[in-house]
């Protein structure tokens, strides 16, 4: 795994090459704090194709707190329900940390959540070239801070799995939910 976050935020020590080797079950964890909080949040997911809010939803109560989910694959889905940049999109392509950022933002807002999480690579076999590689991944988080407080913020992630369609995937969701826990737990 290869990740350089722009913040000072350590991701769990249970996240090993990608995978979460926790005793318990981060989305369970993840879960309870922000039900503790009285958080929300919203996903935005493109290589993932929705396995991060079906991973979350497996927890029993979930509702208390996952508002909703956006699989948003193709260039156009990202601007019209993300309202991510065009320029975004034309500049640095979908697979980049200020799409990832726009992603987490949009979902954040557009769901009017307290938290956004966003997911978008390349899964592969095919879709890598030099400078994004199939197996890079960019999380995204946004989080929507009282009014006034001016300590909302958003950030991303960059990740660099290795492994098959399947295990990039898993590895996509695990890293997105303790990329989501890192930042809650810096809130605490």
């Amino acid at each position: 795994m290869d990740a350089d976050a722009p913040t000072d935020r350590d991701l769990p020590d249970a996240l090993v090459d990608g995978r979460w080797t926790g005793e318990d079950p981060i989305e369970a964890i993840v879960g309870e704090l922000l039900r503790e909080r009285e958080d929300t949040l919203a996903t935005a997911e493109s290589l993932t194709g929705g396995l991060i809010g079906s991973t979350i939803t497996d927890v029993p109560g979930s509702s208390d707190y996952f508002d909703r989910g956006f699989v948003t694959y193709a260039y156009d889905a990202k601007r019209q329900e993300l309202a991510v940049p065009r320029e975004a999109l034309d500049a640095h392509g979908a697979v980049s940390r200020p799409v990832a950022e726009a992603m987490a933002r949009g979902t954040r807002d557009r769901a009017d959540t307290t938290w956004g999480l966003a997911a978008t690579g390349i899964a592969g076999p095919g879709g890598g070239r030099d400078g994004k590689p199939v197996g890079l991944v960019y999380v995204g988080v946004a989080y929507a801070a009282e009014w006034g407080t001016e300590e909302s913020f958003v950030e991303a992630v960059r990740f660099r799995f290795d492994g098959d369609r399947t295990a990039v995937k898993r590895k996509s969701v695990d890293s997105a939910l303790a990329v989501l826990l890192a930042a809650i737990r810096e809130l605490r």
